[in-house]
């Protein structure tokens, strides 16, 4: 880089991105990782107990979801850099070999939906709940994943004279460090730091997915939808910033296509898809039903909130409308208003 355009502060990048523990390599890269999902399953966590769900359902879903998102992230990475791992120069063993970085985002998400659905369906929870409150932990993981990329000296911008520049080196991928001349780590240039804008637009989507949903309580799927167009419009200015190798089509990188394709999807959804929050109750036997914001809780047998008031009521179906009107500004039973509760809570 010339030296006429070197910044006079830059941000530094690792010489080292793995630390061997004992025969066990502790690669910065998978530990960034591994914090993005710890954070993501806590804040879900949160919220799937706001709707009603039983602490830490989220472990159930994340069994599935996390390796079901890291290979489509891995394959995504793959089919979109095909030269890295196919033809002459090809190596198809590499494909493998995920903690020497290489893992797409779209292909994450889409993974990760599968696999969460399949969760889902075999816990009887609603996707669009479990996705809605994931929307929220979702940017927050893939903000603190980024840093695995600043770790790696990879997926930088152009060359900046900016005073937040980003100093990369000449990176050994397999061994996990910068390779040096003479004990020295050879300096390729000054970049912009296109793993710390995604860090903060991502936290920036977290904080207004959140606002949103709890200001408007947006339901089936809604949030969801919104985190992935915010998303889309911070990957797209980010991408244009990128210097990798990466196909292009109409003089644009794949990505950015993906972006404006995948954000016209979720914003169509967003606009056209209506309806209230979901939260799931819990009957006598365990099993699930759920509950939307437009239906009235379910109203407990008079058998059930009191013996006595059973024998007094005569037999025949009750009618959950006529008991919601006839306690309007009556004091419930403890059983009811815990059932009310469960359903009143937002996130």
């Amino acid at each position: 880089m010339d030296a006429a355009l070197t910044p006079l502060a830059v941000i530094p990048s690792p010489t080292q991105g793995v630390w061997d523990l004992g025969p066990l390599p502790l690669r910065a890269y998978a530990l960034c990782i591994v914090l993005g999902i710890v954070a993501a399953c806590f804040i879900a966590d949160r919220r799937l107990r706001q709707r009603g769900a039983p602490p830490w359902v989220i472990l159930d879903i994340a069994v599935w979801a996390v390796p079901a998102g890291i290979i489509g992230a891995r394959i995504y990475h793959v089919i979109t850099s095909p030269e890295a791992y196919f033809g002459e120069n090809g190596d198809l063993v590499k494909a493998f070999k995920i903690w020497e970085g290489g893992l797409g985002i779209w292909g994450g998400i889409a993974g990760g939906a599968i696999g969460a659905y399949i969760a889902c369906r075999r816990l009887g929870l609603p996707f669009a709940m479990a996705a809605d409150t994931l929307a929220v932990g979702l940017p927050v993981a893939q903000a603190l994943g980024r840093w695995g990329n600043w770790f790696n000296n990879e997926l930088y911008g152009k060359e900046t004279s900016l005073p937040w520049g980003l100093k990369v080196y000449n990176w050994d991928a397999s061994a996990g460090h910068a390779q040096t001349v003479n004990g020295e780590p050879i300096v390729l240039g000054v970049f912009h730091p296109t793993f710390l804008y995604e860090f903060l637009w991502c936290l920036g989507v977290a904080a207004a997915v959140w606002y949103a949903d709890k200001r408007w309580s947006l339901g089936r799927g809604r949030a969801f939808a919104l985190y992935v167009a915010l998303y889309c419009v911070g990957r797209f200015w980010i991408e244009a910033l990128r210097i990798d190798d990466a196909h292009h089509f109409l003089g644009m990188r794949l990505n950015n296509w993906t972006s404006i394709v995948v954000f016209a999807a979720a914003m169509a959804y967003f606009l056209k898809v209506r309806g209230p929050q979901e939260r799931v109750t819990y009957d006598e036997n365990g099993r699930i039903s759920v509950v939307t914001g437009d239906e009235p809780p379910a109203v407990p047998a008079a058998s059930d909130a009191d013996p006595d008031a059973a024998a007094d009521e005569p037999a025949g179906p009750v009618s959950i409308e006529k008991d919601a009107e006839a306690g309007d500004g009556e004091p419930q039973s403890d059983d009811a208003s815990s059932s009310s509760g469960s359903t009143s809570a937002k996130g």
